[in-house]
């Protein structure tokens, strides 16, 4: 049994408030998942985030107080969360008293970062790069996302919403890549696999509703013989599996964005491939795009073992 994670980073909405959405799923046997997931937990326990949701793009924002606090690295762990919890609750009071959007921003932001607040900027970014290098070290791991460039998402011509597509596309990469290795497997009738998702009330509805039209007609592209179920939604604060698909997502939507390799070079080293070439990850982009998922996509050959549509035809090809 194959358990696959899954996570966005960035809005679906077109325009939204990013230029790209890209949906994440990372794939790992059931049978590595306690090591695995034990192992992020004594991560996290070193820097005091045992019972905090890692939630990478919250993560690496810099925290004004961080450079008002004299001696602010300096101080303990303690300390610092003093600190800057009576600079926000100051801070908080004063924008209550102006009232508006202002202070439910403010309010929302400070909830989303508390959890690292004993941390400095340095602190956070290292805790980010040593979940990644762990991650890109786990050979049994697959990760499969539809990245989409929204200025060329059309969905009068995909007949999709951005939400729908991205969502077919990692559901058929991850079916594609367990037939295959059910194929090959000495045991294939343990080569199954489920699906694990953020929880989310909306995104579940409309989630359930397409997994069981796949199971009825397939998707596009092939139809599901081991892909079990309909996605179980689960709490992304209890459940580091998939505090580290937010992670591959925003390191795979911010290389697209703004060129960042640090996290994207790592959490690479784990997109599925088929003989050595990309096939996990796609950008749903201008086909003259050279970024490196691009790049490595088009060498793929003319015939290629999976049978589906090249990334050079229409940009709505899998």
């Amino acid at each position: 049994m194959y358990l696959c994670y899954i996570d966005e980073s960035g809005t679906a909405d077109i325009p939204g408030s990013t230029s790209h959405y890209v949906l994440a799923g990372l794939s790992i046997p059931y049978s590595n998942w306690k090591n695995q997931d034990k192992e992020i937990e004594q991560l996290k326990g070193k820097y005091d985030l045992q019972d905090a949701e890692l939630h990478t793009g919250w993560m690496l924002r810099r925290y004004k107080e961080e450079s008002t606090i004299p001696n602010f690295v300096k101080l303990s762990s303690i300390e610092r969360r003093s600190k800057v919890t009576q600079l926000r609750k100051a801070e908080l009071l004063r924008l209550q008293k102006i009232g508006g959007s202002p202070y439910r921003q403010v309010k929302k932001n400070f909830a989303h970062t508390d959890a690292y607040i004993h941390l400095t900027y340095q602190e956070r970014v290292q805790v980010v790069m040593e979940v990644a290098t762990r991650v890109s070290r786990w050979g049994n791991a697959r990760l499969f996302a539809e990245c989409v460039d929204k200025i060329f998402f059309d969905p009068v011509r995909t007949g999709k919403t951005v939400a729908e597509q991205s969502f077919e596309q990692v559901v058929t990469r991850f079916e594609h890549y367990l037939q295959i290795i059910g194929a090959n497997d000495p045991i294939p009738q343990l080569c199954y696999g489920l699906l694990i998702h953020d929880n989310n009330e909306t995104v579940a509805k409309r989630h359930t509703a397409l997994m069981k039209d796949y199971h009825k007609k397939g998707t596009s592209y092939l139809s599901l013989e081991r892909t079990v179920e309909t996605p179980l939604f689960v709490n992304s604060q209890l459940t580091s599996m998939v505090q580290i698909v937010d992670l591959c997502a925003y390191g795979l939507r911010r290389y697209l964005e703004n060129g960042e390799e640090d996290i994207f070079n790592l959490v690479l080293k784990r997109a599925d491939r088929n003989k050595g070439v990309l096939v996990g990850i796609r950008h749903y982009t201008d086909p003259s795009c050279t970024c490196r998922i691009c790049s490595e996509r088009r060498t793929l050959p003319m015939v290629i073992q999976t049978g589906l549509p090249l990334p050079t035809e229409q940009p709505n090809s899998i």
